[in-house]
């Protein structure tokens, strides 16, 4: 199975669909009046399906086992087709695409299992996935222009020489990911002054999107958060808050992070941990929808899920 371990738990949702065709419509009479001698077709099928979607791990080996919140099954009949719609729901890290299906295919097949000894010409058709919601790919970057960013590293030995930055560029790749190309860096000591006039100036400078990494943690060099929080017009506290949640089911030093976050005019600023570890975590756990910030800000609607 691949590694879902980075991903946020989101609502997740997908619907499948499956299409059994008879032959004759006294088959169909015969399923609506529950005439078939194997027993209630509709219901025996629905009840398999609850047991297939719930089971998909065990039976699809890439498929990672995952908590079903909600499962339904609904059935249509078109003159001699009957249409199966299987939605599934999870809160989960991956989504449930796959459990659909399967529990589509699943009442096809036991639909077809019960008919088929009174009709022989049954047949199972179109089974496809018919829609899916949640995780990042509901995400879509529709702003009408580029988003310019830098990042800042904030590191005393680095600045020297005697260390290696790798927190930087580990956030700079992954702006690159979420195509962010127009990057600014810049390595300086943990000095509040120059921290503060650093953001300001990049700030006067019309970035979008600031990234400061470094400075968060508790010791006496540590002062990224007094430097910056006094430059913001506004605080965002929710956004560092997914970060530490996100951090702190990963390890139990998260929570003593101090970064911050929050924005100087129409610039984002945030201030991230300086291990690369957290870097890297704190940018799985906010974008890319925290980008949405600059779609509000360019007026469009908040997205919502149905």
């Amino acid at each position: 199975m691949i590694n879902i371990t980075h991903k946020n738990s989101t609502l997740r949702k997908a619907v499948a669909s499956a299409v059994v065709k008879v032959s004759k419509v006294e088959t169909i009479e015969a399923i609506q009046n529950k005439d078939v001698p194997k027993g209630d077709v509709l219901e025996c099928a629905r009840v398999a399906g609850l047991f297939a979607v719930k089971k998909t791990s065990e039976m699809i080996p890439d498929c990672h086992p995952m908590p079903i919140e909600f499962t339904q099954i609904q059935y249509r009949i078109e003159k001699l087709e009957l249409h199966i719609e299987v939605e599934v729901h999870t809160i989960y890290k991956t989504g449930v695409e796959v459990e659909a299906m399967h529990g589509a295919s699943v009442v096809a097949l036991t639909v077809y299992d019960m008919l088929k000894p009174i009709d022989k010409g049954v047949e199972i058709s179109s089974i496809k996935l018919v829609s899916k919601k949640g995780g990042k790919s509901d995400f879509k970057n529709e702003l009408s222009f580029e988003l310019q960013a830098a990042v800042v590293v904030c590191s005393d030995t680095i600045s020297k020489g005697t260390k290696e930055d790798k927190a930087g560029k580990a956030i700079i790749q992954k702006l690159h990911d979420l195509n962010i190309d127009d990057i600014s860096y810049s390595i300086i000591p943990d000095d509040k002054e120059l921290i503060a006039s650093t953001v300001q100036a990049l700030a006067t400078n019309h970035f979008d999107l600031i990234i400061v990494t470094g400075g968060t943690g508790l010791s006496a060099r540590d002062v990224s958060p007094e430097a910056i929080r006094p430059l913001l017009d506004r605080e965002i506290p929710g956004i560092m808050e997914a970060a530490r949640n996100y951090g702190q089911s990963r390890t139990p030093y998260a929570m003593l992070s101090r970064g911050i976050a929050g924005m100087i005019g129409e610039t984002v600023v945030l201030s991230l941990p300086g291990s690369t570890r957290g870097a890297e975590e704190s940018m799985d756990a906010i974008f890319p929808h925290l980008l949405h910030i600059f779609a509000v800000m360019q007026g469009k609607p908040h997205p919502t899920q149905s």
